[in-house]
């Protein structure tokens, strides 16, 4: 019933800019807190940015916090992900999440999208 359909991902080179979109349907869209994860081989799922209902409040994981900017509009049901300056440490598949209010915590959201993979080469 609830969708989050995610776009945007792929190839780019080290220091270049990439775009995720993630399209929501089958909720109140703002009710919801969207956040991004993402997750590299082997690795835990990590909080990488967060954004409130209305969008008054957002944040970041101090990995990313001037690079990578978290959006939304709520009009068309969308949240995106600006992703500048790509670093190799990137690399991993993101996922748009999500939930009831803006936290860091995986387990916190209810809804996921189907990730999508973005790689940085050097």
């Amino acid at each position: 019933q609830v969708q989050l359909v995610q776009s945007g991902g792929g190839l780019v080179q080290a220091g270049g800019s990439l775009r995720l979109s993630c399209a929501a349907s089958g909720l109140i869209f703002n009710r919801h807190a969207m956040g991004w994860f993402r997750q590299a081989p082997g690795q835990d799922r990590e909080f990488v940015a967060g954004i409130s209902w209305t969008g008054g409040n957002t944040k970041y994981a101090d990995s990313v916090k001037g690079r990578f900017t978290i959006s939304r509009d709520n009009a068309k049901n969308m949240v995106y992900l600006e992703m500048n300056s790509l670093k190799s440490e990137d690399t991993a598949v993101y996922y748009c999440a999500g939930g009831d209010v803006m936290v860091t915590t995986t387990y916190s959201y209810d809804y996921w999208g189907q990730g999508t993979q973005v790689t940085v080469s050097s």
